[in-house]
C-alpha cells in the first residue's frame, strides 16, 4: 500500500483549494492509497485582512474515510515549517503533493520541501493551480521561482500552464505525460485536467419549483458561483445580464458567493490595521495603485434597476447548501478577466451544467464553443450578451456535458499521480 501526504488546506477552510486537497486525498484512498492530509493552520501573513476559516459547514467532507489530518504549518511561524518537514519525513510516504495556488507561499513551501528532499527519497510533486500571476510584482515572481526551481515533478491542468512554466524556467527541459509516467533523472510534468468535483451531490429530493420561488427566480437561471473578486468578471456578467433581461422578461441572474475582501468586521480598529498595513505593503510591492478591497459588483444590481430579476446571496455558502443552487440554474457564467483551472468550472460539471465563458486561460480547451458551453471574447459585454441569449435559444442539453467530461474524474486523476 502506498503511502500519500496531500500537503495543503484541510477540510477547516473555506475557498477551492481547500476542496481539491480534500478531493485528492479521497480520490488516492479509493485507489488503495494511505493517505494524510498536513494542512496550514494559517496559510498567509496575519496582516491579510480576511478570514479564511469555515465556520458555517456542518457537512464533514471525509466522512466515512479513513484520510488523517494534521495541523502544523503557519505562515507566520517559521519553527512550524521546519516541524512540517520533519513530520512529513517521519510519516515516509511514496509521495507529497503540495498544492500551488499563490505565489505568496513560496517562502514557506520552499523550505519545506527542500528540506524534505535533502533528508529523504520521498517524490516532490508540486500540483501547480497557476504559475505566474497576471501582473505579477517582482517578489511573486521571485517566491514562485524559489519554490519551484528544484522540483522534479509537476501537475498541471492545463498546456498553458506547461508554457508557463517553460517561460519561467526557459533552459529547463520538461518531460510531458498524460498519464503519469514518470522519465527519471528528468524534470517531469504530468499534464491532467482538473477533475470533476464530487464532494457536492445532487439532492435527489430538492423541489425545484419551491426552491426557484423562494429564491425569487424565473425560468432561465443563470448562475455565478463562488468568492467575488475582480478578476471572475461579476461586473462583466451583471452588465451582460442587463442586456439580456431587457429582451427578456423570464430570465434572473443568481449571484452565490461571499465578497472576497469583506470577511471582517470593518469597524474594528484591528481590521482597520491590517488593511492599512496591507494596502501599503500592496503598493510598495506590486506598484499597483489599484485596491480589490474596493471592488462591489453588486452595486451594479442597483444601479441598473435589476433588483427583481437578480437574486444575491452575498455569503460563503456552506458545503450542504451548494447543490441547490447549481440545481435551480441552467448555466453557469465565467466571465473571467484571466483563468487559471477552474473550481467552480468543475463544480459545474458535476452538476451537468453548461458554462458560459470568456475565451481566456484553459477555457478554450475545456469548452467546445456549442456543445458543452459557449465562449465570447473577454472584455466584450455585448459578446457575453449574445451568448447568453444564444443559450437561451438553443440550449444544450446535460448529456454533452457529461459527454466532454468523462475522462475527467478523480480516479483517473489519483491513479496518474500513483503511476497505476
Amino acid at each position: 500500500m502506498k503511502r500519500i501526504v496531500c500537503f495543503g488546506p484541510g477540510p477547516q477552510f473555506k475557498g477551492g483549494i481547500k476542496d481539491y486537497n480534500t478531493a485528492l486525498a479521497k480520490a488516492l484512498e479509493r485507489q488503495g492509497a494511505e493517505v494524510y492530509i498536513i494542512s496550514w493552520t494559517n496559510q498567509y501573513p496575519s496582516i491579510v485582512p480576511r478570514d479564511f476559516i469555515d465556520k458555517t459547514s456542518k457537512t464533514d467532507l471525509l466522512k466515512d474515510t479513513n484520510v488523517k489530518v494534521e495541523y502544523i504549518t503557519d505562515y507566520n511561524k517559521p519553527s512550524t515549517w521546519k516541524l512540517t518537514a520533519e513530520r512529513i519525513i517521519e510519516l515516509n510516504p511514496d509521495i507529497v503533493i503540495f498544492q500551488w495556488a499563490i505565489a505568496l507561499q513560496g517562502l514557506p513551501l520552499s523550505r519545506i520541501a527542500n528540506r524534505i528532499m535533502k533528508n529523504s527519497s520521498i517524490e516532490v510533486i508540486f500540483d501547480l493551480h497557476f504559475v505566474i500571476q497576471k501582473e505579477a510584482s517582482f517578489i511573486d515572481k521571485y517566491f514562485t521561482k524559489l519554490a519551484l526551481k528544484n522540483v522534479n515533478t509537476f501537475i498541471t491542468h492545463a498546456f498553458k500552464t506547461v508554457d508557463e512554466l517553460q517561460e519561467l524556467f526557459p533552459d529547463e527541459k520538461y518531460v510531458i505525460s498524460q498519464d503519469g509516467k514518470r522519465t527519471a533523472n528528468e524534470k517531469n510534468v504530468i499534464k491532467l485536467y482538473h477533475p470533476i468535483y464530487d464532494l457536492f451531490q445532487p439532492d435527489k429530493d430538492l423541489d425545484i419549483d419551491k426552491t426557484k420561488k423562494e429564491l425569487n427566480l424565473r425560468k432561465h437561471v443563470f448562475l455565478f458561483f463562488g468568492f467575488i473578486r475582480k478578476y471572475k468578471g461579476l461586473h462583466h456578467a451583471i452588465k451582460a445580464f442587463k442586456l439580456v433581461a431587457d429582451q427578456r422578461d423570464d430570465v434572473s441572474l443568481l449571484i452565490c458567493g461571499e465578497s472576497f475582501w469583506k470577511t471582517l468586521d470593518s469597524t474594528k480598529l484591528s481590521t482597520k490595521l491590517k488593511t492599512s498595513v496591507f494596502n501599503i505593503l500592496k503598493r510598495v510591492l506590486t506598484g499597483s495603485k489599484e485596491n480589490e478591497q474596493d471592488y462591489n459588483p453588486l452595486a451594479l444590481v442597483e444601479e441598473l434597476g435589476l433588483e427583481d430579476k437578480v437574486t444575491v446571496v452575498n455569503k460563503f455558502i456552506p458545503n450542504e447548501d451548494v447543490a441547490k443552487y447549481f440545481q435551480v440554474s441552467d448555466a453557469v457564467v465565467l466571465f473571467y478577466e484571466y483563468a487559471t483551472p477552474s473550481g467552480i468550472e468543475s463544480l459545474s460539471y458535476n452538476f451537468k451544467k453548461p458554462l458560459l465563458a470568456t475565451k481566456v486561460g484553459h477555457f478554450p480547451e475545456t469548452i467546445d464553443d456549442e456543445y458543452n458551453g459557449y465562449l465570447a471574447t473577454k472584455d466584450d459585454v455585448i459578446d457575453m450578451s449574445r451568448i447568453m441569449l444564444r443559450f437561451l435559444d438553443y440550449p444544450l442539453p446535460a448529456n454533452n456535458v457529461e459527454e466532454k467530461t468523462k475522462s475527467m474524474s478523480w480516479d483517473n486523476y489519483a491513479k496518474a499521480i500513483l503511476n497505476k
